[in-house]
């Protein structure tokens, strides 16, 4: 059996799984999502490994940005899924007395889950908790780039589930090429800008419909009112955490020229503090996923001036945390979204300014503002469209359920997270009951049919 032969024979079992309408029991899905739970506790440990090994990220790092955001985003699902679930009653317009709208969720079918390699497991995990929530089957197609992670999600779902509910498939470029040429009911992309095209491509072949989580340059302001050494602390977490390997990481600062230096200084302050003077030799400090991505980003080394870090290792995938300043728009390291740890330094003087820089390019996954002063969070916020932030932090509007993330114009379309995640995977049927109590003959054709329609429909 060929590869896509054996992805056709995944895709068409799950299809015929779906239509035997068990997925669609409440109590279905939450045995599941309880399954879920229990398998990622008892792997725990096994996921640490794998993440580990794949990307050299620490027992805390890998808790705090890959289980634990797993672990709060099951409880808070299956906490409220029988309420999302129920059909809603909606409002009754004064041309339908009588009658009752309601709204019922129901499942796609099966989705198709593509998940990226920069934080392997969240990024698969989450989404597949809104589609098994929701109430498809789903398949999951891991990064071939972190192969470890790859391997144990395989592993876990073959312990835990049927294949004809929920599969991992898993290899390179050329699986996710099979994948999309299925007719599949739903497709969950997270990655770049440029297979996201691809991916919607395929998509719109057979009117799919899709989620793509992308990315961009996230813009992180810092004015000239904000709290430098704790807006350094909380940006330095945001850049360098993964190695800078994060979507939603700020992708180059914009400070103001008069604290430009003080800011500079308490940066690198706070990268000594979380790394050490040698972050090369600091066992917890992140790898970079491979030689390729490595290399694109030495490339950027010799841009600007060097103001910290800058040595590497090739051999080990290592680029310490690196601070670029005297960057100017034009550079390489600001063509392209950087996803490493570099940082680079731009500055202005008037707020309007920086706003502009940052609208004469595509809408941004993210943006960071650090300032105490709220008609500039007002300005900032009302005029610059982006995916979703933070006022006075950074990374950290993800950890929370109760926030929809996703991204806007190039850095994506869709959402999810919590109850987002539910409705990102259901489609929302609208149906109208209607009473057989009485009947409007003025609807009908009629002499004064027209009369009473207006009256009742006037402007």
């Amino acid at each position: 059996m060929t590869v896509n032969d054996s992805i056709a024979a995944i895709v068409s079992a799950q299809q015929h799984f779906f239509h035997k309408d068990i997925t669609k029991e409440i109590d279905f899905r939450l045995q599941q999502l309880g399954k879920l739970r229990q398998a990622v506790i008892a792997r725990e440990n096994d996921i640490m490994e794998a993440l580990r090994k794949d990307l050299n990220k620490s027992e805390q790092e890998a808790f705090s940005t890959e289980i634990g955001i797993v672990y709060k985003e099951l409880s808070f699902i299956i906490k409220n899924l029988k309420r999302w679930a129920k059909p809603k009653r909606v409002k009754t317009a004064l041309t339908h007395v009588g009658s009752k709208g309601m709204v019922y969720p129901e499942p796609y079918g099966t989705a198709l889950i593509i998940a990226p390699w920069n934080y392997p497991w969240q990024l698969a995990i989450s989404p597949l908790i809104g589609a098994l929530a929701a109430g498809n089957t789903a398949i999951v197609k891991p990064s071939e780039l972190t192969p470890n992670v790859s391997r144990l999600i395989t592993a876990m779902f073959e312990e835990t589930f049927d294949p004809e509910y929920v599969a991992s498939v898993e290899g390179g470029p050329e699986v996710s090429t099979s994948l999309l040429e299925q007719p599949l009911d739903y497709i969950f992309f997270t990655g770049s800008t440029h297979v996201g095209k691809i991916v919607m491509e395929a998509a719109a072949k057979q009117l799919t419909p899709v989620t793509l989580e992308l990315g961009g340059k996230s813009p992180c302001i810092v004015h000239e009112d904000a709290p430098l050494a704790l807006a350094a602390s909380r940006i330095a977490f945001g850049k360098y955490t993964n190695a800078g390997q994060t979507c939603v990481a700020p992708d180059y600062i914009l400070v103001h020229s008069q604290v430009k230096e003080k800011f500079i200084s308490h940066l690198k302050d706070a990268i000594t503090s979380f790394y050490g003077k040698e972050p090369l030799a600091n066992p917890d400090y992140g790898r970079i996923v491979s030689e390729k991505h490595f290399d694109r980003l030495s490339g950027f080394l010799n841009n600007g001036t060097l103001r910290h870090g800058g040595n590497t290792l090739r051999d080990r995938l290592l680029i310490e945390p690196t601070v670029l300043d005297d960057i100017t728009w034009d550079m390489p390291v600001m063509e392209e979204e950087i996803f490493g740890p570099l940082c680079p330094i731009l500055t202005y003087d008037q707020l309007h300014e920086a706003v502009q820089a940052i609208n004469a390019r595509p809408k941004p996954l993210a943006l960071y503002l650090f300032t105490e002063n709220e008609d500039v969070q007002d300005y900032v916020l009302s005029s610059v469209s982006f995916g979703g932030g933070c006022v006075n932090d950074t990374l950290m509007h993800l950890a929370t359920p109760f926030l929809p993330f996703g991204g806007v114009g190039e850095s994506g379309m869709g959402s999810y997270h919590g109850e987002y995640s539910f409705h990102t995977f259901s489609h929302m049927k609208s149906v109208l009951k209607q009473t057989n109590r009485f009947d409007f003959k003025f609807r009908y054709p009629s002499k004064n049919g027209l009369g009473i329609l207006k009256k009742l429909m006037k402007p």
